[in-house]
């Protein structure tokens, strides 16, 4: 892969690629994309940037300020494996072309402030993250809301409410049980052979890839494993992974989806985030402490439960992220720390020896989220947790699922909703400012979002389910 823009341009030139595609992510989380002639391309777009329409992006700019710049990212070069003509494509940043300086509002400039800052306080050089996405892969989806009715469907040649059902030629079984889909072999299993083009394409797309396999869900729940990588990287590696399982999907006749909770009474899709900290090469989460974990990774866990709230708000940032989070389907809703341990909302690893493979996995996240906003956040919490030494009580080394209410009483548990993470968000994110990463104007801007688009208009709707409840009242 190149490294700098001369190597990019080299390779344009060596293998006469014609088109380059230019993505970008916006603000609540999805790629936008430019695509350009290689004659646009020269050494100083990635220093100056293209131009585009900002007003045009949700939640960026006014029309009377629009003209803003997107600089292309020489490391982000891969070959787009969708397309009929070979097209170069590069993931860019965001800016300001009457200032030269880069947009606040760009999550790409957010996390690098996020990597930029853990520098500043001395505490590290680097961060790790480790995303694990989940997915459902369905057969046929579809959806409608109007004044006059609202409906969703959505079905999989592997539902178990499709047992009973004639298709197929004549139904086959093999249909997963509920909560049971996890590591099942074919013919159970009908997605083997998708996953692994989903995996191979990852990887010739540059993203470092490890394994795949059926999740918990009926219905066709899947993941794909990927190796860490830098934080920037780490999320850029999330798009790729977005990008090629839906686009791997519709090749199969199939559709992906990373949405958290499509499927009623059944586990949700999340995307638990491994991560850690070094500094001079050297891990920081290796210690003599519980699980063997530093004083410094204990600190860090102790912001990141603190904060998990306002977290949320960035990890978990769709009302149907709060659906996934609920009590009975293995979602973390428990806001302790335990090792090994699937009930708590971060998990210890059980690594063994190697100090370089010490780390956490805070399971909340599902995703839906901006991967730039949410780990910068999850980041700063444990950067605050490090600086002001947040004790964060013992590990909770019981099932935390079978434990009485008077028991669970005592524990925190994250939000109940995407208002509840807007308000917290709103209460409590001078750990996010600190350092410059996250701006005030950010912050409102994504909370007045949030409220406007997505939590008032479904406040607003009736749901089916109303009319099962309350029509004959």
């Amino acid at each position: 892969m190149p490294e700098t823009a001369q190597e990019v341009l080299n390779l344009i030139n060596e293998q006469n690629i014609q088109v380059i595609d230019l993505k970008f992510i916006d603000m609540p989380g999805m790629w936008q994309h430019l695509t350009i002639h290689s004659s646009q391309l020269e050494e100083e777009s990635f220093t100056y940037g293209v131009p585009f329409d900002g007003s045009s992006i949700r939640g960026w700019k006014t029309i009377n300020e629009s003209d803003m710049c997107m600089v292309p990212d020489p490391t982000t070069a891969w070959i787009d494996p969708f397309l009929r003509e070979p097209t170069l494509s590069m993931i860019c940043s965001i800016k300001e072309p009457r200032t030269g300086e880069w947009y606040d509002r760009c999550p790409r400039t957010v996390a690098q402030k996020a990597v930029d800052y853990l520098k500043n306080t001395g505490i590290g050089d680097l961060a790790f993250f480790g995303p694990e996405p989940e997915f459902f892969v369905f057969d046929d989806i579809r959806f409608e809301q109007t004044e006059s009715h609202g409906f969703y469907y959505v079905d999989s040649i592997e539902g178990r409410w499709n047992s009973g059902r004639q298709e197929e030629g004549g139904n086959l079984g093999y249909k997963p049980r509920y909560k049971e889909g996890y590591f099942p072999v074919s013919p159970t299993d009908t997605l083997q052979d998708l996953r692994t083009e989903m995996l191979l394409t990852m990887a010739n797309c540059g993203v470092p890839v490890e394994k795949h396999h059926h999740e918990v869900a009926t219905s066709g729940q899947s993941e794909l494993g990927t190796r860490f990588a830098p934080i920037i990287k780490a999320a850029d590696n999330v798009m790729i992974y977005k990008y090629v399982v839906k686009n791997v999907a519709k090749q199969y006749g199939k559709t992906a989806t990373f949405m958290p909770k499509p499927v009623f009474n059944d586990n949700g899709s999340g995307m638990h985030v491994h991560q850690s900290v070094w500094k001079n090469d050297e891990p920081l989460f290796w210690g003599d402490g519980y699980a063997n974990l530093s004083k410094t990774a204990l600190y860090y866990i102790g912001g990141l439960l603190k904060h998990a709230p306002a977290v949320l708000a960035f990890s978990n940032p769709t009302t149907n992220s709060y659906k996934r989070l609920v009590p009975g389907f293995e979602a973390p809703v428990n806001l302790a720390y335990s090792q090994g341990n699937r009930s708590a909302s971060i998990r210890i690893p059980v690594t063994g020896p190697n100090p370089k493979a010490k780390r956490l996995e805070f399971r909340c996240p599902d995703a839906t989220c901006n991967p730039y906003l949410a780990f910068s956040a999850m980041l700063c919490a444990g950067i605050d947790g490090i600086k002001n030494q947040i004790d964060p009580g013992e590990g909770l080394d019981v099932d935390i699922y079978d434990l009485s209410p008077e028991e669970l009483a005592k524990i925190a548990s994250t939000p109940g909703s995407l208002l509840e993470a807007l308000k917290a968000l709103e209460e409590d994110h001078e750990f996010l400012t600190a350092g410059g990463v996250f701006t005030e104007d950010f912050i409102n801007a994504w909370i007045e979002y949030k409220l406007d688009n997505e939590v008032n208009p479904l406040r607003l709707r009736p749901h089916p389910y109303e009319f099962s409840l309350y029509y004959d009242a």
